[in-house]
């Protein structure tokens, strides 16, 4: 008889990082398991009761939930509300704002806990687990991922484009696309920079749409700035390249993980890339969504 397929529930607060990383453990799961995975948005709802409730609303009528996976601050009351009522299990990603015991399961990048406590409901990953998985098939792809200022790093849009143009003078196929965080007006200066590359604004690709280029990339270059996409790119199989930003927090915890995944030869610095002229291999491909969707499903 075959075993009966899991019901995931994903609480989403419309934040494409938060639900990105719900839907990456989600899909792992279902790719070592049968699972049916449902989403429910709580996205400007405004409140901590208002959340509940549109939690509560939309949730009616699906399937009992095995597992209800969620992201975010503003998810967690209403995961374990959703938790307590179904008598499902709560998992979090990242650090929650409410004590971990409150939780079935903790799913949080180290640098998250510094001081990597032992917990039986906690695991840690290397960066935040995503949907991006690496692929068999033959890798051509040649891609650039922009972020923008954030609170550890600054901008200088010129020094920006002068290393895209240094990197694409080959003009082999090179695609370009930006995030929330990039400066207005950047996109419209790159096209008359890098005339000839393809250039797609974030606000006009589909969801799928990075996941599938990175997962046909051969080299990706990323701006320090963005970590969630450099942990994408790691998790595609692809030479990873850095693209330096003015840094505002040096000693930042993020910052460190970054020098850190340079020391260990995860990727490879515009700098270094001068002198050799080439990427180099990453030292390992992340597969921590693999991972963590395997722990889950054994507990």
């Amino acid at each position: 008889m075959a075993e009966r397929s899991l019901t995931l529930w994903l609480i989403g607060d419309g934040k494409p990082g938060h639900e990105n990383q719900s839907l990456g453990l989600a899909e792992a799961m279902q790719r070592h398991a049968a699972c049916d995975i449902y989403r429910i948005s709580i996205t400007g709802k405004g409140g901590i009761i208002g959340r509940v409730l549109a939690a509560l609303a939309q949730s009616a009528g699906l399937p009992k939930p095995d597992f209800i996976i969620a992201a975010g601050h503003a998810t967690h009351l209403a995961l374990l509300c959703l938790a307590r009522k179904h008598q499902a299990k709560s998992i979090v990603l990242m650090r929650p704002s409410l004590p971990l015991r409150c939780f079935d399961l903790c799913i949080a990048p180290s640098h998250d806990f510094p001081k990597k406590p032992t917990r039986k409901n906690l695991i840690l990953t290397r960066g935040a687990i995503n949907r991006v998985h690496a692929s068999d098939s033959p890798k051509t792809g040649k891609l650039i991922l922009i972020g923008g200022p954030s609170k550890t790093h600054g901008w200088d849009g010129e020094a920006m484009l002068d290393m895209l143009a240094r990197i694409t003078a080959d003009d082999c196929g090179w695609q370009l696309t930006d995030s929330r965080r990039t400066p207005e007006g950047f996109l419209d200066q790159a096209r008359v920079r890098l005339e000839g590359r393809e250039i797609f604004s974030c606000q006009q690709t589909p969801p799928d749409w990075l996941p599938s280029k990175l997962r046909e990339a051969d080299e990706v270059w990323v701006s320090e700035d963005s970590v969630s996409m450099i942990y994408e790119a790691l998790s595609s199989g692809a030479r990873v390249g850095l693209l330096p930003v003015p840094r505002l927090k040096p000693n930042s915890r993020v910052l460190l993980g970054i020098d850190e995944l340079i020391e260990q030869r995860f990727l490879t610095p515009f700098s270094a890339w001068q002198k050799a002229g080439h990427l180099t291999p990453a030292a390992e491909i992340l597969k921590e969504a693999e991972r963590c969707a395997g722990i889950v499903l054994g507990k």
